[in-house]
This record gives structure tokens, C-alpha cells and sequence, in this order.
């Protein structure tokens, strides 16, 4: 299986445990990898049969803009359902960061990274 990778999404949403996070919001940035088989479009150079990551990108800047989570391991899971629900991907990988979170004395960055197939759609895991 081949992969796509879109690394550095840059997405201003409103997520966060503490009301002032979701008042004012912040910035994300999203890293994804998709399982997808690019053989047909290797073969014929045609956008038809390739995965289309402007279209995958706009997807991950609906679901995190549009929505409004206390975790990012929610928003982590909805993006994976999403990717997984709208496009022809056998697996996804999606890691959300949130640079400078609401730590003092912290000025790096918290990420969760989620990992997802087919099947995990069929199990409707909970929260995600």
C-alpha cells in the first residue's frame, strides 16, 4: 500500500478545556498519512485516479474549524472517521498538535496521534 502525506495544516478553531480556549481560539497544525493505492495514477498521470489532497486538506480545515472539542483526542478522532468516511483510504494517521498550550513554564507543543483502518468504522468505537 502506498501513503500521502500532508504534513503542517495550519488551522485556527476553538478547542480546549478552558472557556477561554474556546472563546478566543488558537492555532493546530495537523499531520496526516493516507493508505491509499497510487498505482493507477502513477500509471496514467491523471488527477482522476489519484488521491486529490486539495480535497483532503480542505476536509481536516471543515472538521476543525467547524466543530468545537474540550480534546484533541476528540478532534484526532473525528478527523480520522472523516478521512476514512470520504475518501477511498485503507488506513489514515492523523496527529494533531497544539502548539503553546495553557502550561506555564511550557512553551513546546502537545500532539496526540491516532492511527485508524476500515474495520475501526465498522466497531463504532465510542467518542470518536
Amino acid at each position: 500500500m502506498d501513503r500521502v502525506s500532508l504534513r503542517g495544516i495550519d488551522v485556527y478553531a476553538h478547542h480546549g478545556v478552558h472557556p477561554a480556549e474556546r472563546e478566543l481560539g488558537q492555532r493546530f497544525v495537523i499531520d496526516v498519512d493516507l493508505w491509499v493505492d497510487c498505482g493507477p495514477a502513477a500509471a496514467s498521470d491523471a488527477l482522476g485516479d489519484a488521491l486529490d489532497y486539495t480535497a483532503v486538506h480542505r476536509r481536516i480545515c471543515e472538521v476543525t474549524a467547524e466543530n468545537s472539542f474540550h480534546l484533541i483526542e476528540t478532534l484526532a478522532g473525528r478527523l480520522c472517521r472523516a478521512l476514512l468516511e470520504d475518501f477511498p483510504v485503507a488506513r489514515v494517521r492523523v496527529q494533531v498538535h497544539k502548539p503553546n498550550p495553557p502550561i506555564p513554564s511550557f512553551l513546546g507543543t502537545a500532539s496526540v496521534t491516532f492511527e485508524r483502518d476500515r474495520a475501526w468504522l465498522q466497531d463504532g468505537e465510542v467518542g470518536s
